[in-house]
């Protein structure tokens, strides 16, 4: 087979509890194919998956295949592997020894997305948010959409729902180069900017994945604040919060009230309602302008679109409040990437300056070897908006540390630029160093794509 074959084979899954992988397993279980996957990490994701009929083997090992008749072709399983699993895994290899199809994951999210009017939401930084606003913006407009992102919504209770609409929102990674294999509807690009120096030699050469994609969609929606999405992408609709003339969609006099924003909503140069948002900061009035321009291309009501703005609630791990502890407030949130990490900060900085908290601590797990050490001079400045920092060792991601990098070096980088850093490489130790410093008032961000927030349930106790 070259070809995801969607007419009732079945599938296997190598990592299915990895959020990008157990978001397109619930989909086909849920219409009925059969599903099974390993992953050795059971969490609650696979127990979700248990419940819609997916088969969980908790060790990828090679006997798990077994389960199917080989002799019989029809009976043969496509496998689904991810960048995360390397050649040398053993329910890969006997795949390969049996003859099994096996697909990339996006292989399949680019099958599913040719068999619904899709919208797929791509860019370096905001797609779960943007991807999963839009989902919720269809789904409070009754048109039942199918949605696959990369982070968890409390409105469909996971990182996937599967609707009897036509529409299909799905988020689309940049990371490896796989976004190249989408032909979606609609592409919605919110900003490019090189994060990925495992897989990107230069910007240029990530550049050339987003104007691929960008030719394959019927229609682009693109962020034009950023430059490279501006003059090297061209969005067929435009959207901007500052004031590019050439926009189609603007939000203006943004104003930030304690932990809600406000902003008035202009559509080619005609003002035509306000928003307001429960999701901090002005890369989040970005993120809604992008479901604005989506939704008022689909002929939605302005009324209906900012309604769902306003009830919408964010993803998790994107500024995530999850409790308080000796009346400081701790937030989750998945910054990673320096730009990231400077918008989060800002964003926590205006509750400071409007009085809802006193302090702004900075807890940050950098995130890959290659990624820490490209980005050192960046991530030396991103944190300038914290009263205090706090860096742990570097999570590898399964990445060798061919730079011979640890998180010592980021706190040297760091120190340059801001008096209160420090190194607390271990999180074994680190709630019980929080529990000392942590002061009531204080506002705690967990910052990081990797385990660093496991920490929070050892606070909270």
């Amino acid at each position: 087979m070259t070809t995801i074959d969607l007419n009732g084979k079945p599938f296997h899954f190598i990592g299915i509890g990895g959020i990008g992988m157990s978001g397109l397993a619930y989909i086909l279980a849920k219409r009925d194919f059969p599903v099974s996957g390993s992953d050795i990490r059971p969490n609650h994701i696979t127990a979700r998956l248990q419940g819609v009929g997916a088969k969980i083997f908790t060790e990828q090992q090679a006997s798990n295949l077994d389960n199917f008749n080989y002799a019989i072709k029809q009976k043969l399983p496509q496998i689904i592997w991810s960048t995360a699993i390397n050649n040398h895994n053993s329910e890969y290899t006997a795949a390969i020894k049996h003859g099994f199809p096996i697909f990339h994951r996006s292989d399949l999210l680019a099958a599913l997305i040719k068999d619904y009017y899709s919208i797929a939401v791509s860019g370096t930084h905001g797609k779960t948010t943007t991807s999963s606003l839009i989902g919720y913006l269809l789904l409070e407009a009754k048109l039942d959409p199918t949605i696959i992102v990369g982070g968890e919504v409390n409105a469909w209770e996971g990182n996937a729902r599967l609707g009897a609409g036509n529409y299909l929102v799905a988020e689309a990674d940049e990371s490896d180069g796989s976004l190249t294999k989408h032909q979606p509807k609609i592409g919605v690009i919110t900003n490019i900017e090189l994060d990925h120096p495992d897989h990107y030699q230069d910007l240029s050469q990530l550049v050339g994945i987003f104007q691929t994609f960008a030719q394959q969609c019927e229609l682009v929606v693109g962020c034009v604040d950023c430059q490279i999405v501006r003059e090297q992408i061209k969005p067929t609709l435009g959207y901007s919060i500052t004031g590019r003339p050439e926009a189609d969609y603007q939000a203006k006099n943004i104003v930030h009230q304690g932990q809600e924003t406000t902003a008035e909503v202009w559509e080619r140069g005609e003002y035509i309602g306000s928003i307001k948002l429960q999701i901090p900061g002005k890369h989040n009035v970005s993120n809604a302008l992008a479901a604005i321009a989506l939704g008022r291309k689909l002929g939605l009501n302005f009324e209906v679109i900012s309604q769902a703005i306003a009830g919408f609630e964010g993803a998790k791990r994107r500024f995530e409040k999850r409790g308080e502890y000796q009346g400081a407030t701790l937030v989750d949130d998945y910054a990673h990437h320096p730009s990231e990490i400077k918008a989060t900060l800002q964003a926590a900085r205006l509750q400071i300056e409007q009085g809802c908290y006193q302090r702004l601590i900075a807890i940050f797990q950098p995130h890959r070897y290659s990624r820490t050490a490209r980005f050192l001079e960046e991530f030396a400045t991103a944190f300038t908006e914290a009263d205090r920092v706090i860096i742990t060792d570097i999570y590898s991601a399964g990445e060798a540390n061919l730079s011979q990098i640890d998180g010592s070096h980021l706190v040297e980088a760091i120190a340059l630029h801001h008096r209160k850093v420090i190194y607390h490489p271990q999180l074994s130790s680190l709630s019980d160093y929080l529990r000392q410093i942590i002061q009531p008032g204080d506002l705690v961000l967990f910052l990081g794509a990797g385990n660093l927030n496991q920490v929070i349930p050892e606070l909270l106790g």
